[in-house]
């Protein structure tokens, strides 16, 4: 599907049904995923409707808005969140990450340049607000100091993180990062990242559970 024009009552429905079937909001309607990242500083979701966007800014103040799927013309769910974000006045910032690989170095200096600039509170999401989510929220705390072990809570099973699956990459990225500490002393997250970090050596140790991995793709169809 296009872009589909909301000024249209065709268009607007057709955005309804595809976010709702298609990008699975239907199940994210009762679920919100939220999470406190830090309390007037930044907050974590599933991708939100556009009422519980709404009902985020009047609750929190929420200035900006971080998409970690990236810009999405076909999913419903991207379109009418680009739309309430612009009518509730929010900074709407594309910042995708991958669920399944090792992360790309430049988009996580990207996001931390984001993270550096953006108006605050702030709050995040993917589609299920589980791994990319939890990545993005452990990258925020590494940038802010905080110790590894706080980064790596926030990729938990209370989010719908499953660690054993191909998911569990991201913790690896953490783990590389706490191990690396703990045989060189401590780094400055973001010299580590320049200076240390290798993606394809985090790729070639990395190895998930076929059971996990079935659980993930096939039943729970995560993005």
């Amino acid at each position: 599907m296009s872009a589909p024009d909301l000024t249209a009552p065709n268009g607007r429905r057709a955005a309804w049904l595809n976010s709702l079937f298609v990008d699975h909001a239907l199940l994210r309607l009762g679920w919100r995923n939220w999470g406190v990242v830090e309390s007037g500083r930044l907050y974590r979701s599933n991708h939100p409707t556009p009422w519980q966007l709404k009902q985020a800014v009047r609750r929190h103040g929420i200035r900006t808005l971080i998409n970690l799927r990236g810009h999405r013309a076909d999913c419903g769910s991207d379109v009418l969140g680009r739309e309430a974000a612009a009518e509730l006045g929010l900074e709407h910032i594309d910042a995708p990450l991958e669920s399944r690989g090792a992360p790309h170095k430049d988009r996580v200096l990207r996001l931390a340049g984001i993270f550096a600039r953006m108006d605050e509170p702030a709050l995040m999401h993917c589609k299920s607000g589980a791994d990319r989510t939890g990545l993005a929220a452990g990258i925020w705390l590494l940038c802010q100091g905080r110790p590894v072990e706080q980064a790596m809570a926030q990729l938990s099973l209370r989010h719908g993180h499953v660690a054993a699956a191909r998911t569990g990459i991201l913790d690896a990225f953490f783990r590389s990062f706490a191990e690396f500490e703990a045989t060189h002393g401590p780094k400055p997250f973001l010299d580590w990242l320049r200076e240390d970090y290798s993606e394809d050596a985090l790729r070639a140790s990395f190895r998930s559970t076929p059971w996990a991995d079935r659980l993930v793709d096939g039943v729970l169809r995560r993005e």
